[in-house]
């Protein structure tokens, strides 16, 4: 079997790579070739373009960074759709409303293509171990046809029903991830204002009902010891987030905290922080309550 997979980022780079080390025969395709020199010596081998990679490819993966992104590469000119060949199975793990998901699922039935929904979650980290959360919509028959290749990426593989089932099932993950950074951040700048050691804080709230993963993320790995480097950036989470709520509106909730994590990343982003860590949303919090959340 042969896969082609676009994207080779933070985490399609990683996803390669295990698929490397479980056998297959992989070929890569970024629109930043440096991205794939790392992948080629490992075994991988570089398509020249996105046609070259369809037409050569029996699985074609995709891990991209917004839903234009997707758009493009499957149903614009030279993309995926033009030249892949009749019944292959695309998987895309990228984040991307529930829209853009059946309107390329209906764009590849007309090619005689499947099409999975297929986001994941479970960082980098997750990435390179195996271990990803992979939510599936699509035609259970090809769900069935790429497993043995979801085994080698996920931990917990789960097909959830028709398109746009697995990205759904995906922005209301994300919906709870920016929500819990929120809060997590709020509390901890509260905390800080109020005079309480903030180690002393987090320790304390880890061991009782308000923990979260978020609040052991955030706080454990970046905001305490001020290392915002990222590992998902808040422009990612603000995108999701974004993307979420009109699905909250439609489900028929007038009022709901996803609308003011959304704003609380938009204003970090318009701070400058985009491009940082997710746990970079408490900043403006900060400088709003004049206070450093830090080991002391």
């Amino acid at each position: 079997m042969n896969i082609g997979f676009i994207g080779t980022g933070v985490m399609g780079s990683r996803m390669v790579k295990r698929l490397l080390a479980a056998g297959y025969k992989v070929t890569v395709y970024n629109r930043s070739p440096e991205k794939v020199e790392p992948l080629i010596k490992e075994g991988a081998f570089q398509a020249e373009d996105i046609a070259t990679l369809s037409n050569q490819s029996d699985v074609i993966c995709t891990c991209l960074s917004m839903p234009q992104d997707v758009e493009e590469v499957y149903c614009g000119s030279g993309g995926v759709l033009e030249h892949t060949k009749s019944n292959t199975v695309c998987i895309d793990f990228t984040t991307v409303g529930v829209d853009t998901s059946k309107y390329v699922a209906m764009k590849a039935v007309e090619k005689g293509t499947d099409y999975l929904d297929a986001p994941v979650s479970g960082g980098p980290e997750g990435a390179e171990q195996g271990t990803l959360t992979i939510m599936v919509g699509g035609k259970e028959t090809s769900f069935v046809q790429v497993l043995s290749i979801l085994d080698v990426l996920g931990k917990t593989i789960k097909h959830l029903g028709p398109t746009g089932s697995g990205s759904a099932a995906k922005l209301i993950n994300q919906y709870l991830v920016a929500v819990h950074s929120i809060a997590a951040s709020e509390a901890m700048v509260t905390g800080t204002a109020l005079g309480l050691n903030p180690e002393h804080l987090f320790e304390i709230l880890q061991v009782s009902y308000g923990d979260s993963k978020m609040l052991r993320r955030h706080m454990g790995d970046y905001v305490l010891d001020r290392q915002f480097e990222p590992g998902g950036a808040v422009k990612y989470v603000h995108k999701d987030v974004k993307l979420a709520n009109p699905l909250f509106e439609q489900a028929g909730l007038q009022e709901f905290s996803g609308r003011f994590a959304e704003r609380a990343f938009q204003e970090a982003i318009d701070q400058g922080f985009a491009d940082l860590d997710m746990s970079a949303v408490i900043r403006p919090l900060e400088e709003e309550c004049d206070v450093v959340v830090k080991k002391r």
